[in-house]
């Protein structure tokens, strides 16, 4: 079973029927322990930065994303369900960064480009030892972001640009995040959550 985070944040419906089409059962929760437990967790992501942090924090998914880890159960990231992972954020503050859950130690920034947001289908460059990609490293994913990772992590990466290289996707052990959106992504974004799921 597949458990779709819900803290109040990411088009959860269409994360939901993307991931059925994988051919498993999938639930929608913000059970602790369904969440905690389920085979796979999915994480997804909309809006800023730290509203999608408080909205994780109250449901404790912070907690849930960090015990995953340490029992190596597969969690997903998506978009700004992505960026919170990492361990800061810059959006909307001339302040302290927002804290994000910290599993990479790497902050997230606007990018710099003249048109923002970074929206539309965009290619990506692959790390030859990724397994999130295998057989579509030359297809292309839907992205909507103004702000990302800008510096390596994790085991494997995929780049893509908008007027600056940045971090599309990230494979570190059990855990993986997309800056781009797999649901959205048509037939390369299905074959990306089938392979996830085949790595369950």
């Amino acid at each position: 079973m597949i458990a779709i985070l819900d803290y109040g944040s990411g088009n959860l419906r269409s994360a939901q029927r993307a991931f059925e089409r994988s051919g498993k059962e999938v639930v929608v929760t913000s059970d602790r322990e369904i969440a905690l437990n389920a085979q796979g967790l999915v994480v997804p992501g909309v809006g800023a930065f730290a509203a999608c942090m408080r909205g994780l924090v109250a449901v404790g998914g912070d907690a849930i994303v960090r015990e995953r880890l340490a029992k190596q159960r597969p969690t997903l990231g998506i978009c700004v369900g992505m960026q919170i992972l990492f361990r800061d954020g810059d959006e909307h503050t001339n302040g302290p960064l927002h804290q994000g859950v910290g599993i990479w130690q790497e902050s997230i920034t606007k990018l710099d480009a003249p048109i923002l947001p970074h929206m539309g289908w965009n290619t990506v460059e692959v790390s030859s030892n990724s397994n999130l990609f295998k057989g579509i490293e030359d297809q292309s994913f839907y992205f909507v972001h103004s702000y990302a990772a800008k510096k390596p992590v994790g085991i494997a990466q995929a780049w893509s640009t908008h007027n600056e290289k940045f971090l599309a996707a990230v494979e570190d052990g059990a855990i993986a995040a997309t800056q781009f959106h797999p649901e959205k992504s048509g037939d390369a974004g299905l074959a990306l959550i089938k392979n996830w799921v085949g790595m369950l």
